[in-house]
């Protein structure tokens, strides 16, 4: 499997994984295919940048060259699926030659602090209402 994830939350968010990447995992994927040695432009720009992103597919943007290196580097790996863990689904903008699927993911909260109590510690949001 080819886990394609957010580029900029793994390269400035520092993220090690995403959607994709845990979608693989629990559905029993063999191993990950490492795009790095199939990458080209942008992509492997992106590598050489950031060496740290390791085995996934970073989708850094979605202009015309960075969609062309995108779909070059997945026509090119060895994936027998693609799993695509971006905040758009990727099949909408580019054609892809392998069979993919899209993964997302929704957050609960777990006790406390919630996330907008954190926001609003930092003055981006308004502080929340108790409730009771």
């Amino acid at each position: 499997m080819l886990a394609i994830e957010d580029g900029p939350t793994l390269t400035h968010g520092e993220m090690t994984y995403g959607a994709a990447v845990l979608a693989a995992k629990q559905h029993g994927a063999a191993d990950l295919v490492d795009p790095r040695p199939f990458a080209v432009g942008s992509i492997a720009k992106t590598f050489a940048d950031y060496p740290n992103v390791g085995t996934l597919l970073p989708a850094m943007g979605y202009g015309q060259e960075q969609m062309q290196d995108l779909r070059e580097t997945i026509a090119r790996s060895d994936a027998d699926l693609v799993l695509i863990g971006t905040p758009i689904d990727l099949r909408r903008v580019i054609e892809l030659d392998k069979p993919a699927l899209r993964v997302t993911y929704r957050l609960e909260e777990i006790g406390e602090p919630t996330l907008a109590d954190v926001l609003a510690e930092h003055g981006l949001v308004e502080s929340p209402t108790p409730v009771g």
